[in-house]
């Protein structure tokens, strides 16, 4: 089992891959006390049916560049393949701000070939390549050296299965003529708006009670400085301060550190130094912000007339058509997106796109009354009007 551990052992691998029309990746990483992910390890291996393609690159040895990946991420005539790749994608973009091209990821390609939703890597080794993957090193610390035997094996598992996994779902994909359906999903795990998080947008993921906008107001502020504080001090958003703090913050909205420190929910550390100011701050802006500036919560949906028969209808053809596609309902549309349409929304997912083939322009013909529902036995039919 090879572990790579320089910038020529890399460039080396990455070469000879190069020379093959795929190569897997995978890799290990930890973010439990960080704001962005420490690498602490990559799996790669090229075509085969052993182990000897597959290596282990360690990304903390001293000296070593991941800049041979890289360009072998820019080399558009090897598809790079992950499993459940938007974590890994993250990775790497906040490093060198480069997405693997092309790209191929096996839990999507895996969802549109009637595998499920979001089915796991170990599931899909059981029915496709037969194998039993040992997870027992799943959780293990992985920026610590040596690994251990047990930490490589498994390791080195999560690309080498892979292959098999991938060139299933290639074919399968080549047959059934949806491998546009997977490219359209892929556009969104490539966009840097995906791992690009603006602190002043932070507060959109908030919970609140209210919809007040000078509440919000306060809610903004106290989110952006907390989101860019994180950032800043790579320290996870949670450890500056939790949502329900920041709830209370606004509610209670303090204006010196002696009100600061009545806080019930507030963190020790935040109560003194630059998230103490950093907060007060906050919330001096919140309050001082003009009504003309105050975030304006999306409602849209708060105020649509819903006919619950029309919904019940498109449920039943959600399901009729995605049986028959062998595609799995809630990757089509969400129970939220089905009332939507009900109540005249059109700007959804799922009728845009190859879900618009699938579901939406039958969705939306039901909705003009162009078409029916009928049963015959267990089989839900259209019936054109």
């Amino acid at each position: 089992m090879k572990t790579i551990t320089s910038t020529a052992e890399l460039e080396a691998f990455c070469l000879e891959a190069a020379t093959h029309d795929y190569v897997t990746i995978d890799t290990e990483f930890l973010r439990e006390r960080t704001y962005y992910s420490k690498l602490c390890l990559i799996q790669m291996a090229m075509p085969g049916t052993d182990d000897s393609g597959g290596v282990l690159v360690d990304p903390l040895a001293d000296g070593i560049s991941l800049e041979p990946l890289y360009s072998l991420f820019r080399d558009t005539s090897v598809v790079k393949v992950f499993h459940a790749a938007r974590q890994d994608l993250e990775i790497f973009f906040v490093d060198a701000g480069v997405f693997p091209d092309p790209l191929f990821d096996t839990q999507v390609a895996a969802m549109v070939c009637g595998f499920g939703e979001q089915v796991g890597y170990e599931t899909l080794v059981r029915k496709i390549a037969h194998q039993a993957v040992d997870k027992t090193s799943r959780f293990t610390d992985w920026s610590r050296r040596p690994l251990t035997d047990a930490q490589a094996k498994y390791a080195l598992a999560d690309v080498t299965h892979l292959r098999q996994v991938y060139e299933f779902l290639a074919k399968k994909l080549d047959e059934s003529g949806r491998a546009r359906w997977v490219a359209e999903e892929l556009e969104i795990l490539t966009s840097p708006d995906t791992y690009i998080t603006r602190p002043r947008d932070a507060w959109k993921r908030v919970k609140t009670r209210t919809n007040s906008g000078k509440f919000l107001a306060l809610v903004r502020e106290l989110a952006a400085f907390r989101e860019a504080y994180a950032q800043e001090n790579n320290v996870p958003r949670n450890r500056v301060y939790k949502d329900d703090a920041m709830v209370e913050l606004a509610s209670n909205k303090p204006k010196n550190h002696e009100e600061l420190g009545r806080a019930r929910l507030l963190l020790r550390e935040a109560r003194k130094g630059d998230i103490a100011d950093g907060i007060l701050k906050a919330v001096a802006d919140g309050l001082s912000c003009p009504a003309s500036d105050m975030p304006q919560p999306d409602n849209s949906r708060d105020k649509l007339q819903v006919n619950p028969a029309l919904a019940d209808l498109l449920r039943v053809l959600l399901k009729a058509k995605t049986e028959s596609a062998g595609v799995a309902a809630k990757l089509i549309a969400p129970a939220a997106d089905l009332d939507g349409i009900a109540g005249g929304l059109r700007d959804v997912p799922a009728l845009k796109g190859w879900r618009r083939e699938v579901f939406g322009e039958d969705a939306l013909r039901l909705c003009e009354g162009k078409i029916a529902l009928s049963a015959a036995g267990s089989v839900v039919k259209v019936v054109e009007l």
